[in-house]
């Protein structure tokens, strides 16, 4: 990989992994569900103007829109806005991807390795420690059952979403862009829904006509930078390089999520959660880099 893409790549990193701080403070002058609304809105307008819909069956469409954009943001946002740290709401994300393989081997017959089980096992140690452990820190909530329950609801919600894009793409290939803006139309009326029936009529007058700079600007950081821009780049460099280049940068993003969270929203880890975050890691180390280091060690003992 050329030095530039490097840095674009882990420019994205950077962006995703900022991105759950900025949902933290635009959630702070307005409710999730309409938070969310508004940020598809603008994902989906005016690109879908320019952007070619998707050569899929709209019910593929729809289920893809409805797991990965609303069911996980409606969960995230609302993990997040009932206390969830933000840092480590980044972290615990990413348990999408031992969902994801369970969910393959559930519903596609995918084979489980074993690196998968050992990092699916270690991982979950990782949860248990983070749940069963306090937040120290003037800004954080800390982390209840509820608030982890939650970000894992929306870790279930974008394997889901992972799945369905594996069986979208099983028999043609579809420019990524092209799914990101068309799927963002599907969750806009659901999360505006909510946002009535949950939030009310008036709180949603009231966010809108007294908005801030604050979550102005998060609206458009979320739309456009952690969204638009951060998907094309990300699809542009797995559609010119091998997947196992690009996917382990994202393992970057928790860890650059903790740092930003700890420098702008002063969220400080225990000794505890501090250790199941390194053990969570560890876990999605395993998961990525396992199989492949289990087959140079078996080649060398064959040597």
């Amino acid at each position: 990989m050329s030095v530039k893409d490097m840095l674009l790549a882990l420019c994205v990193v950077v962006a995703w992994g900022v991105n759950f701080v900025v949902i933290k403070l635009g959630l702070q002058g307005m409710p999730p569900f309409l938070l969310a609304g508004l940020r598809f809105t603008l994902v989906a307008f005016p690109a879908i103007f320019f952007v070619r819909r998707p050569p899929i069956p709209l019910h593929w469409l729809v289920v893809y829109g409805m797991t990965i954009s609303f069911g996980q943001f409606a969960f995230l946002f609302l993990a997040i806005k009932l206390g969830m740290p933000a840092g480590l709401a980044s972290l615990v994300l990413q348990a999408q991807a031992f969902f994801t393989l369970l969910l393959g081997a559930l519903l596609l017959a995918e084979k489980l390795r074993w690196n998968h089980i050992v990092g699916i096992i270690i991982a979950t140690l990782g949860m248990f420690m983070l749940a069963t452990a306090g937040m120290e820190g003037q800004t954080s909530a800390g982390i209840t059952l509820t608030t982890m329950m939650l970000t894992l609801s929306a870790a279930l919600s974008w394997g889901l979403g992972n799945i369905t894009n594996k069986i979208i793409m099983r028999n043609r290939s579809v420019p990524i862009m092209s799914l990101v803006v068309w799927s963002a139309l599907v969750p806009v009326i659901p999360f505006f829904a909510c946002s009535l029936l949950f939030d009310g009529e008036a709180a949603i007058v009231n966010s809108l006509l007294h908005i801030g700079l604050q979550t102005v600007l998060a609206l458009i950081y979320l739309a456009f930078v952690a969204t638009i821009v951060g998907y094309a780049i990300w699809g542009n460099l797995l559609s010119r390089y091998e997947t196992w280049r690009i996917a382990p940068l994202s393992l970057l993003v928790p860890v650059v999520g903790i740092i930003t969270a700890a420098l702008v929203l002063d969220e400080r880890l225990s000794g505890q959660q501090m250790l199941g975050a390194v053990v969570i890691i560890l876990g999605l180390l395993v998961n990525v880099f396992g199989g492949v280091l289990g087959q140079r060690l078996a080649m060398r003992t064959q040597l």
